[in-house]
């Protein structure tokens, strides 16, 4: 049996993608790196979000930012954790699903694997219908390109623990239970076999 290469997992998005709300200072990003097994082989996970970015800018920034915390030694993944400011920022679904499609397609070219976070509910509840469909753009993005996506909108939109934070929360950001909640989304949605690798050892 091959041993398998070193990983190295990048996950790029807007602020939350940091721990920024949460008052434990893991994030969800934390969560789930405290829960994926980091041996045999190594895993590296680096976050790195750009507060309210728009797909646009996230695909103008991501081949140099992950670019450059890859390696031709390892396994190289890609995490998108895709915002939900687009429709606030005037950008149709049409130009945020090809801005998206087009990363995906230029880390496939590249031997790049990738895994894509669903926007969550906007604080603002008017939004939220636009919102939807952007998650649905990008689920059938996704879906016609064989990459695992995960459903942060339908699972939170209604959640009365994800609601009382973003309306407590004076950045409308999530706590302690919103962070909670988006990693469980991933853990139970495809992360381990994604990396192909088994929870339990």
């Amino acid at each position: 049996m091959t041993e398998r290469k070193d990983i190295r997992v990048v996950i790029l998005g807007d602020s939350i993608v940091g721990a920024a709300g949460d008052p434990r200072g893991m994030g969800w990003v934390g969560r789930v790196a405290s829960k994926t097994p980091a041996t045999e082989p190594r895993i590296d996970i680096f976050a790195l979000p750009v507060p309210s970015e728009t797909s646009g800018q996230l695909s103008e920034r991501w081949k140099e930012e992950a670019g450059r915390r890859f390696s031709t030694a390892t396994e190289n993944r890609l995490v998108i954790a895709l915002g939900n400011t687009d429709p606030a920022a005037g950008i149709s679904i049409s130009r945020s699903r090809l801005n998206i499609a087009t990363i995906l397609d230029d880390c496939r070219r590249a031997g790049i694997e990738t895994f894509l976070v669903g926007p969550t509910p906007h604080h603002n509840p008017a939004l939220n219908n636009d919102v939807e469909h952007l998650a649905t753009g990008y689920e059938d993005v996704a879906a016609r390109r064989g990459v695992t996506f995960v459903d942060c909108f339908r699972p939170l939109v209604g959640h009365s623990g994800w609601n009382e934070e973003l309306a407590a929360s004076e950045h409308h950001l999530p706590g302690q239970v919103g962070h909670g909640l988006i990693a469980w989304l991933v853990l139970n949605r495809g992360w381990y076999e994604w990396l192909g690798i088994d929870p339990e050892n």
